[in-house]
């Protein structure tokens, strides 16, 4: 969640503090801060709402200072206003937090008994107060952060200032992501490398546990037992240059067109065209020995994996589990020898996700993981990074990341067959060919989206949408139903298709548009067949399919979306499109807002 910016720098920092916090911003919007230290005070500007408030804030108040610390906020304890948007302080130190203190209610309750006053209803400010009372009876700044750091349960990434010490900024993480950032005369801290890319790519990322006491000369790292530690630089490779809507009128819509070219690049990564191949990242484990594989994620992500699991299941002929990385730990799952663990998320730091990497490994799983930041935790840490090359996205609602994720998920399938022995050479060869397809497919399926758009105002009026489809087409309608209601607010809901007579047909009148997922082939007539039930009690349906299906559906369907005629491989990858194009238009025709929904945040740094 939250985003984190800080600056010990060489001149006034305010503005590249809000410029970090642009970058960072699909963290969070809820409210945003900074602070800086002046005249030997703790200065702070704060504003509800979106960073265009703190903008204007500091606008009508400029706030000068060569140090400072900045946070775009994800509402976790205390409603989203002013009062609880951080920078929170004492007259003594200032801090912005991204995570959970879970034990701040005793923490709290100690500090109130001791006389201590709260501004706030967040569980961060009990941090500042904490820190203050061992600065105000004169420990060094290091040495009382070293001191209250472990009495923190939970996940946490600081950054700290200090107001007699101006040229002094201290940084902990545990949990949640933080990296320091190396300059000419100034250091940084950021949540991300992206944060802090105009201002450099000489990064170094905190490892868990850690804390840094930061200054314009570089940055001392200490590790979980306070023994002083060396974390690498290395070049980050962000662009500096602020990523824009270029001619598309949201982030979501320029990154739905842009899945042919960044799919493209990632099957590049797995695809061998000359040897007619699938290959993987070299591994230091040997696939053939795999014997399961479970797959843990979060959200859209979540959906790869059940895709993944058909895909897997029918060409490998593995047993494959998908858990919800939220689930996963606290139903203590039975990890058997010779499984592979796969982790898919598209920051590489989602909490749940995290953890649930970190328990496959501590119960001795071969872990793999498809991610969108090599740099990130998770990638770090797994056994065999699987990167997808999606570049950043900054729309919250996932598109590009799920197809490119996607793209991965088939290449470690067919790799998985290869070393089981279930695909042989002109298998292989035919679906190296398929998959080299996917970006032009991609490329028809964008062809439709003025008619979707036109169509988009019938779902508009809707108070409920059900979606189906059949095989791996049934996890897409979850996805094209999360869509829905991430970024319209109109609640929907994903079906396999046979299971709608079991419940959901009750649900089922004119009022109700019924989306169907159904490329032809051989569980075609099955769905139709479920189509037309709905039908029958006056379903309003839009068919998703391609010629030959739209053809033996017959004109029943109030709408059609015509997709190109591709292998059912691939099918899932392709049909996608659709399905984030419709939620897209139907979002913009009820004028939500599409990139940053109300209550979400891209990157989920807390359980």
């Amino acid at each position: 969640m939250c985003g984190i910016v800080g600056i010990v720098g060489k001149g006034d920092v305010v503005d590249q503090l809000v410029d970090g916090l642009k970058r960072l911003e699909y963290r969070g919007y809820d409210s945003a801060g900074v602070c800086t230290i002046h005249d030997a005070a703790l200065e702070r500007r704060r504003a509800e709402g979106k960073l265009a408030n703190l903008v204007r804030e500091l606008r009508d108040e400029p706030l000068p200072g060569r140090i400072g610390i900045a946070h775009t906020r994800w509402a976790t304890h205390g409603a989203p206003n002013t009062v609880n948007a951080h920078p929170h302080a004492t007259r003594e130190v200032a801090l912005v937090h991204n995570g959970i203190i879970e034990n701040f209610k005793p923490l709290r309750e100690e500090l109130v008994a001791r006389g201590r006053h709260f501004d706030s209803q967040t569980d961060s400010e009990v941090v500042a107060h904490l820190i203050s009372e061992k600065v105000e009876a004169g420990m060094a700044p290091a040495d009382a952060v070293a001191e209250i750091l472990p009495r923190l349960h939970g996940a946490f990434a600081l950054a700290i200032l200090f107001r007699q010490h101006p040229d002094l900024l201290i940084g902990a993480r545990l949990g949640s992501p933080l990296v320091v950032g190396y300059g000419e005369g100034e250091t940084y801290l950021g949540s991300d490398a992206l944060a802090l890319a105009p201002l450099t790519q000489r990064i170094a990322y905190l490892e868990e546990g850690d804390w840094v006491v930061i200054t314009r000369e570089g940055a001392q790292v200490f590790d979980k037992d306070n023994q002083p530690a060396h974390r690498p630089i290395t070049i980050s490779g962000v662009t500096g240059a602020l990523i824009d809507k270029g001619n598309h009128r949201h982030f979501m819509l320029k990154e739905i067109y842009e899945q042919p070219v960044v799919v493209a690049q990632t099957l590049r990564s797995y695809l061998r065209p000359l040897e007619e191949k699938v290959a993987l990242p070299d591994m230091e484990f040997d696939l053939s020995s795999v014997e399961r594989v479970t797959i843990v994620a979060c959200g859209t992500a979540y959906y790869v994996g059940m895709i993944g699991k058909y895909w897997i299941e029918r060409f490998a002929r593995l047993p494959v589990e998908v858990d919800f990385a939220s689930e996963f730990r606290y139903r203590d799952p039975v990890l058997l020898a010779n499984t592979l663990g796969v982790v898919v998320s598209q920051s590489g730091e989602t909490a749940d996700t995290l953890a649930a990497l970190r328990h496959m490994k501590a119960s001795g799983v071969t872990t793999a993981g498809i991610i969108n930041v090599p740099t990130s935790s998770m990638a770090r840490e797994v056994d065999l990074l699987m990167p997808t090359h999606a570049g950043p996205e900054i729309g919250v609602a996932s598109t590009k990341a799920f197809t490119c994720q996607l793209a991965v998920m088939a290449a470690l399938a067919v790799n998985l067959a290869r070393a089981k022995g279930r695909l042989d050479p002109d298998e292989e060869r035919d679906i190296v060919r398929h998959l080299t397809e996917v970006p032009a497919a991609i490329n028809a399926a964008l062809a439709h989206d003025a008619e979707i758009e036109a169509m988009a105002g019938t779902i508009a009026s809707a108070r409920d949408v059900l979606y189906l489809g059949r095989g791996p087409d049934y996890p897409l309608a979850l996805e094209g139903a999360l869509k829905l209601k991430e970024i319209s607010y109109i609640h929907a809901e994903g079906y396999a298709s046979g299971e709608m007579k079991h419940g959901p047909i009750a649900l089922i009148d004119e009022h109700v548009p019924l989306i169907v997922i159904a490329p032809s082939g051989p569980l075609f007539d099955k769905t139709v067949s479920n189509m037309h039930e709905a039908q029958a009690r006056g379903a309003q349906v839009v068919l998703i399919s391609d010629a030959q299906g739209l053809a033996a559906a017959g004109d029943d369907a109030v709408a059609t979306i015509e997709m190109p005629a591709v292998h059912p491989l691939i099918a899932p990858i392709v049909y996608a499109v659709p399905v984030q194009l419709l939620a897209y238009h139907v979002a913009v025709a009820k004028g939500t807002d599409v990139d940053q929904p109300r209550n979400l945040a891209k990157s989920v740094t807390v359980e």
